[in-house]
């Protein structure tokens, strides 16, 4: 071949090397649209730019979540759903008339690896499984909480009265009511309390921008708490702090620091008030030492299961005491408002005979009566959490009904009716829509309280979850761990989809935020959502003394000139807030605020910083109102 034949080759258009066409050169040229970079040449179907919409859920499961078992069948949609999605796709509209069938039970549960196995119990009847250990509250037991009817409305649960037959009732909550604490326990967490009060671990860790690598300094931080404790033990009980910690090994003491931590996330559930300032630093703590680099670093693990009253019994095999109906009589708070000295000792008398009764009957040698004391009591202790956290959703509930008619406004101070742009509201309902939007509003909250132990279990699992790691980012609100809750946002649904069910209708939207800007965690739930008692139980005191105002001539006096009555003071006081604070405002838009399942609180909230602006402030005041954040 001359010369010229080869120059003429090498200029002819033979394809060049796949290195060589893929260029800035050709990729700027006209031929760019049939350009291929030589790594990618199998081209999907649809462009790279095109998810695929061919997605089918697995057989068995539901169409819509994709990760629960199908339980219905929609004969116009010719879908499977399972109860929770069903009840949001079909709750308006022409769907409400849809036609569904029950499917029978296939015992397909999805495992953490994606197969699904069924095992034979002992009585022969087919439970499912994972591969891997399931902790107690998968979502199989989720899923057992909807019940079957899904067309007519539900009766919300009521816990049992004394005389009556408590069934499953007391197994049922008991599994997430966290033991009370004892005398020695106490003093242990007095000492943990000390400790994360001078730790600046949120500090440290939180941050962006800093010398050594957020591992290190995860595991210096829990290495000097943990130092903190041991001098503290030491200062306290010299020989036992010898006995702990002659050596200065950490992962020695692993049990003693997991005991600790459990008991600071323990007393924590059962005192919503307690550890305001320092719960965040414990339970972040206790997620950062969750990941393998940090435990590899570390030693030891800082987490345990949260002792509950069902782990107790169910250790020492005494579950057959919480369906005893003497339960009811023994964990019964007793009040004495508006009631004689010799009924309230009657009571008294009747609870501690209970108590003691139960105590002698289900004694063993590896469980003491004081054991079984301790079990009623922390079951009491639920009792009392319930009636100052859930009770105030029900009194307004009641009030609600006795001063306002659900369709008929006989004149302007009687109507809900809000407007946006009037009086700060972001949502314009007529009298009938926003009767009814505070109402499911008040019931959703109070099934969210009636299950904020079984909730507070599923955050914790959420956030110390080895699966769903965080992501440090700026939501507006300064830097947040924002992560994902699964099995808190499963329940919740839950909850929503049986608040609705229970009111038959559901005004507004049902998005429930969590792991975004808006909630960016589980423990931001859960801190959201214990301070609803804080407004409403204000509000209730401050109605519910109006009456004993009325018998001082002065006071009379100035009610009656001002509000016409008693009546008519407690029906603007709550007219005004069903109206503003259910009217969506709160923030710059309608995501944050709005009529979302959060946006309603924001909204409440938003009422109670105008408070002092209305002109029944002082109705507040002189019922010995302090604060939305004092004692009641």
């Amino acid at each position: 071949m001359s010369s010229g034949e080869a120059e003429n080759t090498a200029k002819s258009p033979a394809e060049p090397a796949a290195p060589s066409a893929f260029s800035l050169d050709t990729i700027l040229s006209d031929k760019s649209e049939t350009l291929e970079h030589p790594d990618f040449k199998d081209k999907p179907d649809g462009g790279w730019d095109e998810e695929s919409t061919e997605h089918i859920a697995a057989e068995g499961f539901c169409i819509e979540c994709e990760d629960q078992p199908a339980q219905l069948h929609c004969e116009d949609c010719v879908d499977n759903y399972c109860e929770v999605c069903y009840a949001s796709q079909h709750r308006k509209g022409t769907r409400k008339k849809h036609k569904t069938n029950p499917l029978a039970s296939n015992g397909v549960k999805k495992a953490q690896n994606g197969a699904a196995t069924t095992e034979q119990s002992a009585d022969g009847t087919s439970m499912d499984v994972d591969d891997e250990d399931a902790p107690a509250d998968s979502d199989d037991e989720l899923e057992q909480l909807v019940t079957t009817q899904i067309e007519k409305p539900l009766a919300l649960e009521v816990q049992p009265v004394a005389g009556s037959s408590v069934g499953e009732w007391f197994v049922d909550r008991a599994k997430y009511i966290p033991l009370r604490l004892t005398l020695g326990e106490r003093k242990y967490l007095r000492l943990l309390e000390a400790a994360l009060n001078v730790s600046e671990y949120t500090d440290k860790i939180d941050t962006i921008g800093f010398g050594l690598s957020k591992a290190k300094r995860i595991v210096h931080q829990i290495r000097e708490l943990c130092a903190i404790m041991s001098g503290l033990v030491l200062s306290a009980d010299y020989k036992q702090g010898q006995e702990l910690f002659q050596d200065r090994d950490f992962a020695s003491n692993e049990d003693f620091y997991q005991q600790l931590f459990e008991l600071g996330r323990r007393h924590k559930i059962m005192n919503p008030d307690k550890m305001r300032s320092i719960y965040g630093k414990l339970i972040y703590l206790v997620q950062d030492s969750q990941t393998p680099e940090v435990k590899d670093m570390l030693g030891f693990s800082c987490v345990r299961s949260i002792k509950t009253v069902y782990t107790v019994l169910e250790e020492h095999d005494a579950l057959e005491l919480l369906r005893e109906d003497a339960v009811a009589i023994a964990t019964k708070e007793i009040y004495s408002e508006g009631r004689t000295r010799r009924d309230v000792q009657k009571e008294i008398k009747a609870k501690e005979r209970a108590i003691e009764m139960l105590a002698a009957k289900y004694q063993r040698k590896s469980l003491s009566q004081e054991q079984i004391r301790q079990c009623l009591y922390s079951i009491g202790d639920n009792h009392a959490f319930l009636r100052t956290n859930r009770d105030p959703c029900d009194r307004m509930i009641l009030y609600l009904k006795q001063y306002f008619h659900p369709t008929d406004a006989k004149n302007g101070k009687s109507s809900l009716a809000i407007r946006s742009g009037k009086g700060g509201a972001r949502l314009s309902h007529d009298h009938s829509k926003q009767y009814a939007y505070v109402l499911q509003s008040l019931t959703l909250w109070r099934e969210i309280l009636h299950d904020m132990f079984h909730l507070w279990y599923l955050a914790e699992s959420d956030l110390l979850s080895k699966n769903v790691p965080y992501r440090l980012r700026d939501t507006g609100q300064g830097l947040n761990r924002v992560q994902a809750a699964p099995k808190t946002s499963r329940m919740m649904h839950v909850i929503l989809n049986r608040a609705q069910r229970s009111i038959g209708s559901w005004v507004g939207s049902s998005v429930i935020h969590m792991g975004d800007h808006n909630v960016p965690n589980a423990l931001m739930f859960i801190d959201k959502y214990s301070q609803i008692y804080r407004i409403l139980l204000p509000i209730c005191n401050t109605v519910s003394k109006i009456p004993e105002l009325m018998d001082k001539p002065a006071l009379r006096s100035y009610i009656e000139d001002d509000y016409g009555s008693a009546d008519g003071c407690a029906a603007e006081i709550l007219g005004d807030f069903f109206r503003h604070g259910f009217d969506g405002s709160g923030a710059d838009n309608f995501f944050d605020a709005g009529s979302c399942i959060d946006g309603r609180l924001t909204s409440a909230w938003n009422w109670c910083s105008s408070l002092e602006k209305k002109r029944y402030f002082p109705i507040f005041l002189l019922t010995g109102f302090i604060g939305f954040d004092g004692e009641w």
